[in-house]
C-alpha cells in the first residue's frame, strides 16, 4: 500500500523506507545521511543500506510517495536465472549489434519521480550496462546491455535489491496493472461521491431551516459531515496531496499545489469551526469539489486512454500459442514462445498470425490494418511474407516462421512507440513551464485576495480564497497540448503513420519543404515492364512469350518483371544458359534466342540497334530480344512510382509546400520521374554526402525540411533534417533515424500526416486560448466573490474536460483511405504494338 509521506516526527515511529509501522523491540536500523533510521525488517533495512552504499542516498531527499515494503533478501526470486535462457529471452530480448541486447521490462512498486531516478542511476551502476529509460506512467524500463559483461540476471536482481519488481513486459501483465488503477480511481470515486451525497443529506436541513435549527441540531450535523468527509479527504483526495507534495519536495509549484491548498484549508477552517462552535463549515463543498475533480480526472484518463489505444490493441492480436507442424504431418499447439526461426505453423481461418514468416502453402487474404492501418485485405500465396498479428481470412496457410519475439515488426513498433511516448515535445514543455508560471502567480493573488476581504468582509475571506485558488488550477492547460499529441498519435497510427519520436507531430506542422528520396520511396524500388516494342513480323504478346519462356526459373528483377506481365502464356525453351551480367540464351521453337543487354543480343542479330532506338536506355532499363536474323523486340523496364504519388506531389503543393526530389540515379531516370510527378526542383547523381549538402543548403536559406527516403543511403539526411519520415518497407537504419515510419505501402497517405499535424497545432491553440480565456474570466469574478468553492470545481473539471473533448475530434477520422489521382496506377501503361 502506498502512503503519503508525513513529518519527521510521524515518521519517528515508522520505517523510514517503507511507512509501515515499526514493530515493537525492533532493532532494524540503517544509517541514512549520518542519521540512524528505524526499518520495520531487514528487507527495508537491506534495501536502504543498498541504496546509501551504491550513492543513491539523494532518493529519500526526492521522494513524494513511499512504497510497499520492501523485499526481504531471502524473499528475492531465486529462479532469476531463467532470465538468462536464451530460450525464455527470445519473446522480449532484442540483440543489437556488437553484442548489445535491448529489452524492455514491466516494474511494479514504482510511485513518484524519485523511483524513476532510482530505478535509471541503479541499473547504470551495474557493469555492461548502456543504458535505461523509464516510462512512469506505464511502469516499464527499457534497457540496454552488454551481453559478454553482464547477464539479464544481475540487472533484475539489482532492481528488486532497490525494492521493486521486475519482470519481462507482458501484455497481460500490463492490462492488469492498467485495470488495477482503474479500479483504484474508481474506488475513490465511490468514496467521494458516497460521502458527498450523505454530507448534503445533513447540509441541506441546516441550509432549510434558516437559523430556526437548535445549536445542538446544528453542531451534531457538523460532527456528522466532518465524520463522513475525513475519508474523501485523507484518501479519495490522497493523490491530489500526493503530487501536490511531491512539486514541493522538488521545489516547484504544480497544477495539484492550488487544489491541494484549496481542500486543505477549506476541511482544516470547517474542522476548527466544528470543534469550537463559531464560524462556517465548508464540507459539503469539500465532499463535492474532490468528488467533481477525481470524476473529471476520471474521465480525462479514459479519453486519454481512448486516445493511446493503439497499442493496446495491437499486443491484442498476439496470438499466445499457435500450431506447429510436426515432421509426422500432424500439430501441436505450443506457447508462441517457443516457436523458432524456421518452424512451420499453420494458421486457421480467421485466426492471427503467430510470428513474422513467409507463406510456404496456400493461398489467401491477410488484414494487416492493426499493423499498417492499411483496411483492404492483403493477398497471400506462395512466397508472401506475412506479419506476426495480422489475421488470416479467407483459406488455411502454411506458414515457415522468419522472425519471432523481439525481432518481429510488432515489437519495433511497440519499440518505436514506446520511444514517442518517452520523449516531451518542445511545446508541451513550454506549456509546463508557463503553468508552473502561472500557479506561483496565483498563490500570490490567492494571498492577496484573502487579505482584501479579511478587511472588507472577513467572514467570506476563506471562501472566496478557496474559491480563486481552486478555479484557476491550470489543469486545462496542462492538458491542452498533451491531450492533443496523444489524440493525434493514435489517429495516425490509425492510418498507418508511426509517430517514433515526441516532437515529429509540432515540426511536421512547420515543414516548408518536403525532400523525396526516389528508388523505394517516390517509386516502387523494383522494375515493372512499361513497354513491349516488336521489330520483327511477332505481335507484343508472342514476343513476351519468348522472353517468358527463356527467362524461367530466373530471379533476376528484369526475369521476374517479364514473368509477372506474361501472365499465363506459356512456351517452352531449351538449353537455356545465363550470362551473367549479360542476359540469358536458348533455343525456342528451334530457334536460338538471346535476350539481354543491347550489346549482348546485338552479337547475335548481327546488327547495330538504329539510333533511335538505343536512345531509350538513358530513360528506362531496356532488354532486347533477338535470334540469328536479327531483332525480334525491345522491353522496356523503369521502376515505376508508387500508386498514390503523383497525387501526394500534387496536394504537398496545393498547401504551399515546396516539393523536392533528391536521388542517386542517373540524370536523364530521375528527370523523367520528376516530369511525370510534377516535381521542378530535383537532383540526380547525388550520393549521401551531396544528398546532407542539399538539405543543409535548404536549412541556412531557413526551409524547414520533412525528408523522406527509405535506404540506407537516406540514414545521415534523414538524421539531419528537422522532420524524418520512413518508408516502412525500407531499412531497419532508415526506420531507426526516422521520425515517423509509413507502415502501410501507400506512399499518398502521408498528405494525412501534413493535415493531421496542422490540424492537432490548430486544436493545440484552441485549447491553449480556451484555458487562457476562462482564467482571465473565471479569476477576477472568483476575486470579485461572485463563485463559490463548489461552482468553481465544477468550472475547472469542466474546463479541462472541454479541452480533451476538443482534442478527442481528432480521432473522429477512421482509416484513411486516401484517394489517388483518376486513373493513376502507380505506374506508366503498358503499351504493345
Amino acid at each position: 500500500m502506498v502512503r503519503r509521506l508525513t513529518t519527521n516526527d510521524q515518521m519517528s515511529e515508522h520505517c523510514f523506507h517503507c511507512g509501515e509501522p515499526v514493530p515493537s523491540g525492533s532493532r532494524f536500523a540503517a544509517t541514512v545521511d549520518g542519521i540512524a533510521r528505524p526499518m520495520c525488517c531487514p528487507g527495508c533495512a537491506a534495501v536502504t543500506q543498498a541504496i546509501v552504499d551504491n550513492g543513491l542516498a539523494a532518493y529519500y531527499a526526492n521522494r513524494s510517495e513511499l512504497p510497499s515494503r520492501a523485499i526481504a533478501a531471502s524473499e528475492l526470486p531465486r529462479d532469476l536465472a531463467v532470465y538468462d535462457i536464451p530460450e525464455v529471452q527470445q519473446p522480449f530480448v532484442r540483440e543489437l549489434a556488437g553484442g548489445i541486447r535491448q529489452a524492455t521490462l514491466l516494474v511494479e512498486g514504482m510511485t513518484c519521480g524519485a523511483c524513476v531516478w532510482l530505478i535509471e542511476r541503479g541499473m547504470l551502476r551495474c557493469d555492461g550496462v548502456r543504458s535505461a529509460a523509464v516510462n512512469l506512467s506505464a511502469r516499464r524500463v527499457q534497457v540496454e546491455w552488454d551481453g559478454s559483461r553482464v547477464q539479464l540476471s544481475a540487472i533484475l536482481h539489482a532492481i528488486h535489491a532497490l525494492g521493486y519488481r521486475a519482470q519481462a513486459f507482458e501484455p497481460s501483465a500490463a492490462r492488469s496493472a492498467a485495470a488495477r488503477e482503474r479500479r483504484g480511481m474508481l474506488w475513490r470515486l465511490f468514496v467521494a461521491g458516497l460521502g458527498m451525497m450523505q454530507v448534503m443529506m445533513y447540509a441541506v436541513p441546516v441550509y432549510m431551516a434558516g437559523g430556526d435549527m437548535s445549536a445542538e441540531a446544528v453542531q451534531l450535523m457538523r460532527w456528522a459531515s466532518f465524520v463522513l468527509t475525513v475519508p474523501v479527504v485523507f484518501w479519495s483526495a490522497g493523490p491530489f496531496f500526493a503530487s501536490a507534495w511531491r512539486d514541493v519536495r522538488a521545489r516547484r509549484v504544480g497544477m495539484d499545489v492550488p487544489v491541494a491548498l484549496g481542500i486543505a484549508v477549506a476541511f482544516a477552517a470547517s474542522a476548527w469551526a466544528t470543534w469550537t462552535g463559531r464560524g462556517e463549515v465548508y464540507f459539503d463543498s469539500v465532499t463535492m469539489f474532490v468528488f467533481l475533480l477525481l470524476g473529471a480526472r476520471f474521465l480525462e484518463s479514459m479519453a486519454r486512454a481512448k486516445a493511446a489505444e493503439s497499442q493496446l490493441r495491437l499486443v491484442r492480436h498476439a496470438p499466445a500459442v499457435a500450431d506447429r507442424l510436426l515432421p509426422s504431418g500432424g500439430t501441436e499447439r505450443v506457447p508462441v514462445a517457443r516457436l523458432a526461426a524456421g518452424d512451420l505453423v499453420l494458421v486457421a481461418p480467421g485466426a492471427s498470425v503467430p510470428a513474422d514468416g513467409r507463406v510456404r502453402e496456400g493461398r489467401s487474404a491477410a488484414d494487416e490494418s492493426m499493423l499498417t492501418g492499411e483496411a483492404r485485405p492483403v493477398t497471400k500465396s506462395a512466397g508472401a511474407s506475412v506479419i506476426g498479428g495480422s489475421v488470416n481470412l479467407a483459406s488455411p496457410l502454411t506458414v515457415e516462421v522468419t522472425r519471432v519475439g523481439a525481432d518481429t515488426v510488432m515489437a519495433g513498433i511497440l519499440r518505436l512507440m514506446d520511444r514517442a511516448q518517452s520523449a516531451r515535445p518542445r511545446i508541451a514543455q513550454a506549456a509546463d513551464r508557463a503553468a508552473q508560471g502561472f500557479v506561483a502567480v496565483l498563490l500570490l493573488v490567492a494571498l492577496g485576495t484573502a487579505l482584501a476581504w479579511t478587511a472588507v468582509d472577513p467572514g467570506r475571506a476563506l471562501e472566496v480564497m478557496v474559491a480563486v485558488l481552486v478555479v484557476s488550477c491550470p489543469c486545462a492547460l496542462s492538458l491542452a497540448t498533451p491531450a492533443a499529441l496523444t489524440a493525434a498519435t493514435g489517429a495516425l497510427h490509425r492510418r498507418g503513420i508511426l509517430i517514433t519520436r515526441g516532437h515529429a507531430i509540432e515540426t511536421l506542422s512547420k515543414a516548408t519543404h518536403v525532400v523525396f528520396d526516389k528508388t523505394g520511396t517516390l517509386t516502387t524500388g523494383r522494375l515493372t515492364l512499361i513497354g513491349v516494342m516488336p521489330l520483327g513480323p511477332r505481335r507484343g504478346p508472342e514476343c513476351l512469350a519468348l522472353a517468358a519462356a527463356l527467362e524461367r526459373g530466373s530471379e533476376h528483377p528484369i526475369a521476374r518483371a517479364i514473368r509477372a506481365e506474361a501472365g499465363s502464356a506459356r512456351v517452352s525453351a531449351e538449353d537455356i544458359t545465363n550470362v551473367p551480367g549479360l542476359g540469358v540464351e536458348g533455343w525456342v521453337e528451334g530457334r536460338r534466342l538471346r535476350l539481354g543487354s543491347l550489346a549482348f543480343a546485338g552479337e547475335l542479330a548481327r546488327q547495330r540497334l538504329p539510333y533511335e532506338l538505343a536512345f531509350l536506355a538513358d530513360y528506362v532499363s531496356v532488354a532486347a530480344l533477338a535470334d540469328e536474323t536479327g531483332y525480334v523486340a525491345l522491353f522496356t523496364l523503369a521502376d515505376g512510382p508508387r500508386r498514390g504519388a503523383q497525387w501526394l506531389v500534387q496536394e504537398l503543393q496545393a498547401r504551399g509546400k515546396q516539393v523536392c526530389l533528391l536521388s542517386g540515379d542517373r540524370q536523364a531516370a530521375v528527370a523523367q520521374v520528376a516530369r511525370q510527378l510534377g516535381i521542378r526542383d530535383f537532383r540526380a547523381e547525388a550520393d549521401p554526402a551531396a544528398k546532407l549538402a542539399y538539405v543543409r543548403a535548404l536549412q541556412s536559406r531557413g526551409a524547414v525540411v520533412a525528408m523522406v527516403g527509405d535506404g540506407v543511403n537516406d540514414a545521415p539526411v534523414l538524421a539531419a533534417a528537422e522532420v524524418s519520415i520512413a518508408m516502412g518497407d525500407g531499412t531497419d537504419l532508415a526506420r531507426a533515424s526516422a521520425d515517423l515510419v509509413l507502415l502501410a505501402g501507400d506512399i499518398d497517405r502521408l498528405a494525412a500526416a501534413f493535415d493531421t499535424a496542422r490540424a492537432a497545432m490548430r486544436i493545440i491553440r484552441q485549447n491553449l486560448v480556451w484555458a487562457a480565456a476562462y482564467n482571465l474570466l473565471a479569476i477576477p469574478l472568483a476575486v470579485a466573490g461572485w463563485i463559490t468553492p463548489v461552482l468553481a470545481g465544477a468550472g475547472m473539471a469542466l474546463s479541462s474536460l472541454a479541452v480533451v473533448t476538443n482534442a478527442l475530434r481528432l480521432q473522429q477520422a477512421g482509416p484513411d483511405e486516401a484517394p489517388s489521382a483518376p486513373g493513376e496506377s502507380g505506374r506508366p501503361a503498358l503499351g504493345m504494338s
